[in-house]
C-alpha cells in the first residue's frame, strides 16, 4: 500500500485498539471513511480488504463492516453433556421414510419418547459454467404445492460413495455430465427431529452426453446466471435446503474471493 493507504490502515487500527470502535460495532460507512480520511473509495477498500484478512475486522453486509469480536469462541465446550439412549421402536418403517420412538434422557430432564424421522442420505451438486450460470431445475412439488428452481441431487444407493451419487443424478435429471465435483459440507437439514444427511457437492464445468433419463424429476433445465439467485431467494423460488445451502456457498465462496471448488 501507498502511503496514504498505510496512513488511513493505522488510522483505523488506532480507532480500535483505542476503544473508539468496541468489538462487533458497526464502522463507518465507506462513504463516511473516504470523506473523513480524504482517501479515494478503490483504496479506502484495499485497505478495508487488509484489516478483513487480518481479523481486525469483518465483513457483514454488502459494504458494511464491524469490528472484530474476539471475545467469541468457536471451541466446543467440555461441560456440556450428550442425552442418553435407552432405546427405540419402530412406528412405521418402509422403502422410503421409518418413523421411531426414542427413549432418551437429556442431562437434568426425565426419560420421554421423542419422535424421529430417518430418511435416506442424499447428495447434492452445484455445476457452474465458464459464465458463471449454475445448472438448475424448474420443478413442481406437490408437497408445498409450488413451482421454484432447485439444484439437482438425490438419494445415495446402498453401497454408492456420495459422490458417485452426485454425479449419476445431475446426469439422469439434466443429460449434462460433471467434469468434476468437490464435496464442500455435509448437514442435517432439519436436526430436532429427522435424520437424513445432505452432502453438498460444487464443481465447475459440465458436457452434454443426452437427454434427461430420469424424466419424472427433470422438469425445465436451464442454466441460471449467479447473478439472479438473490433475486430468486427473496421470491421464494428456491426449492429445498440443498439448493440453499449449496448456493449460499456459492455466493460467498464469490464474495470472498474464492473458487468455489476450493474454497470449503
Amino acid at each position: 500500500m501507498g502511503p496514504k493507504s498505510e496512513r488511513v490502515y493505522r488510522a483505523i487500527r488506532e480507532w480500535i485498539s483505542t476503544g473508539k470502535y468496541s468489538p462487533g460495532s458497526k464502522i463507518p460507512s465507506e462513504r463516511t471513511l473516504s470523506e473523513e480520511l480524504a482517501i479515494g473509495r478503490t483504496a479506502l477498500r484495499q485497505v478495508l480488504a487488509r484489516l478483513v484478512a487480518e481479523g481486525i475486522i469483518e465483513v457483514h453486509g454488502r459494504s458494511s463492516y464491524r469490528v472484530a469480536d474476539r471475545s467469541v469462541t468457536t471451541e466446543a465446550p467440555t461441560d456440556v453433556e450428550p442425552w442418553q439412549i435407552h432405546g427405540e421402536r419402530t412406528v412405521y418403517d418402509n422403502r422410503w421414510v421409518k418413523l421411531s420412538l426414542v427413549d432418551v434422557e437429556p442431562p437434568g430432564v426425565d426419560r420421554f419418547e421423542h419422535h424421529v424421522v430417518r430418511l435416506h442420505h442424499v447428495a447434492i451438486a452445484a455445476v457452474i459454467d465458464d459464465q458463471d450460470r449454475v445448472l438448475m431445475m424448474w420443478r413442481y412439488r406437490f408437497v408445498p404445492q409450488s413451482f421454484g428452481w432447485e439444484l439437482p441431487g438425490g438419494i445415495v444407493d446402498e453401497g454408492e460413495e456420495p459422490a458417485q451419487a452426485a454425479l449419476r443424478e445431475v446426469e439422469e435429471e439434466t443429460g449434462w455430465r460433471p467434469n468434476a465435483l468437490e464435496h464442500v459440507v455435509t448437514y442435517q437439514p432439519m436436526v430436532g427431529m429427522v435424520d437424513s444427511p445432505h452432502e453438498i457437492f460444487v464443481g465447475r464445468g459440465a458436457k452434454l452426453v443426452g437427454e434427461p433419463t430420469d424424466l419424472e424429476e427433470a422438469g425445465r433445465i436451464a442454466w441460471v446466471p449467479l447473478s439472479d439467485i438473490p433475486g430468486l431467494m427473496a421470491r421464494g423460488e428456491l426449492m429445498g435446503s440443498g439448493t440453499l445451502v449449496a448456493l449460499l456457498h456459492v455466493l460467498a465462496s464469490r464474495g470472498a474471493g474464492a473458487s468455489p471448488t476450493n474454497a470449503a
